[in-house]
């Protein structure tokens, strides 16, 4: 077989267990035969429309079996998947199929109305539900399912897959077959996974986490994968029963909302192996209340640029260890260094650096955006973390977010903790102020739970047993909700247009 990449893993599944269940959606099974059978049908049909060797394959839709498909099927041309974030607007979809120069883009019924909205171009339009134009099922029915072969390697283009653009316009990181292919190494191994494992993917398939650190991975071990369309709590808890659910993945507001489920303290977890949480800081409050369901919760850190897989802490040390990141993966080396990249020592703060065969080339068509984030063969994350004595790092926040009030470094993330500790408090987010004694000072934005009391004054006192007093924020705004992109990190450039005033009349001491 010719074909090293992606689009291989189907047949190379198939020949091995092809009864066993690849994927379940709602309800429906489909086998590793099946799902090599369709993957097929659809690279001849891609084919058809013109999708040759390095040509970009779009598609746009919810947790679905035809995302992986459309995946698959791309990559077994040597094409290029281009998957994209549901929750982007009209003129941003457009931006990234014009960036990425996409020629088909396959939709599905629920972003009809977008499609139709984007600019006219010379791309082709794939229905996912058989509307106007080429029907999915259609195109499947009609084409061959004569095997295919394309020579692909590991060093190939496999995917392109956007930044969250946080503080810009995203970027589009170019991912090789190899690096997910390493990267799914990384989690077979440091995850132990098993060949009946059962995940749930709640988590949207076009997030990196979601896709390769637990989709992927479980399918290239032989596991069944349960698609579902949109994360909700309670359906969380009825999937976990009915599957006997053994893997799953989510951002820390995910399992937050799972633990305020009013089942949560009866609900059948006892199928639960691996429980992974990443996209943002994880607080030590969450991760207490899953050890207190005698489950070990797992955190790990990564990013796009990374495919995405950099440090994991294992269940050996979950307890010990806990609100670190971990160590780096088997196949991936980090460092953390100063401005004059040499390595920091124990205890003090520098920037995190990346290598290793699962870290992209570069970005997709910025050469000079590529530059800036390597040196000497590492890539720089910007963001900022900690060694202890034994190695373990505990990332601090964005290089970026860094708040510095008076000539100390205030982070964010380390604030946030520990105002989430608050029992009222159900979420919260930490921007710097302008300030004229200080030079900076932080604001909490804050929701708090219904019916709660807490006033800005006292949750200030509260927090002067946890941190310094540079590190208390000089103000609070209470909000119905932070606003998070699909990846659950907090979008602070939103916050600091809302609630970036300079304060006017802010306490510089805790009172009540």
């Amino acid at each position: 077989m010719r074909n090293e990449g992606l689009g291989s893993w189907p047949s190379r599944r198939a020949r091995k267990t092809p009864d066993h269940t690849a994927l379940i959606h709602e309800g429906r099974p489909v086998t590793y035969g099946e799902l090599h059978r369709r993957v097929i049908r659809l690279a001849h049909s891609l084919r058809g429309l013109g999708v040759r060797r390095g040509d970009r394959v779009a598609y746009l839709g919810p947790n679905h079996p035809s995302f992986l498909e459309t995946l698959f099927a791309t990559g077994l041309l040597g094409g290029i998947f281009v998957p994209l974030n549901t929750r982007l607007t009209g003129p941003e979809i457009d931006y990234q199929l014009g960036d990425s120069g996409t020629s088909v883009l396959l939709y599905a019924a629920s972003h009809e109305a977008l499609v139709k909205s984007l600019r006219a171009g010379s791309r082709t339009l794939v229905s996912l539900a058989g509307q106007d134009g080429y029907g999915y099922e259609d195109l499947l029915a009609a084409a061959s399912a004569d095997p295919l072969d394309e020579p692909v390697t590991l060093d190939d283009a496999c995917m392109i897959m956007y930044t969250s653009g946080t503080t810009g316009r995203p970027k589009g990181a170019a991912l090789t077959h190899g690096n997910i292919t390493w990267n799914a190494f990384n989690v077979l191994i440091d995850h132990d996974l098993v060949a009946d494992e059962v995940a749930l993917v709640s988590a949207p398939l076009f997030h990196t986490a979601g896709l390769n650190m637990l989709t992927l991975p479980v399918l290239l071990k032989g596991g069944t994968c349960v698609l579902v369309a949109a994360f909700d709590p309670e359906t969380t808890l009825d999937l976990i029963e009915r599957h006997q659910i053994t893997f799953m993945f989510g951002v820390p507001t995910m399992f937050q909302q799972v633990v305020q489920s009013a089942r949560w303290d009866g609900a059948d977890l006892s199928s639960l192996r691996i429980l992974t949480c990443g996209g943002s800081p994880v607080p030590p409050s969450l991760i207490a209340a899953y050890q207190g369901r005698d489950l070990t919760f797992l955190q790990g850190y990564g990013m796009t640029e990374a495919a995405p897989g950099t440090l994991f802490l294992d269940a050996a040390h979950a307890v010990s260890k806990a609100g670190s990141a971990g160590v780096p993966h088997f196949f991936s080396d980090v460092r953390v260094v100063g401005p004059d990249l040499d390595e920091v020592p124990p205890g003090e703060t520098g920037e995190v650096v990346v290598q290793g065969p699962h870290v992209m080339p570069g970005y997709w068509g910025l050469p000079e955006e590529t530059a800036k984030v390597f040196t000497g063969g590492w890539f720089h994350t910007g963001d900022a973390a900690r060694l202890d004595e034994d190695g373990y790092a505990y990332i601090v926040d964005r290089m970026r977010d860094m708040i510095i009030s008076g000539g100390e470094n205030v982070y964010p993330a380390e604030v946030e903790n520990a105002i989430l500790a608050t029992p009222d408090v159900l979420d919260c987010a930490v921007i710097g102020m302008l300030d004229d004694t200080w030079g900076e000072v932080g604001r909490a934005i804050v929701v708090l739970r219904d019916g709660s009391e807490l006033t800005e004054a006292r949750l200030l006192a509260s927090l002067s047993d946890r941190l310094a007093k540079y590190k208390i924020p000089k103000s609070v705004v209470f909000t119905d909700a932070i606003p998070r992109n699909a990846t659950g990190k907090i979008v602070k450039a939103r916050l600091r247009d809302a609630f970036g005033a300079r304060p006017e009349s802010a306490p510089t001491t805790p009172t009540e």
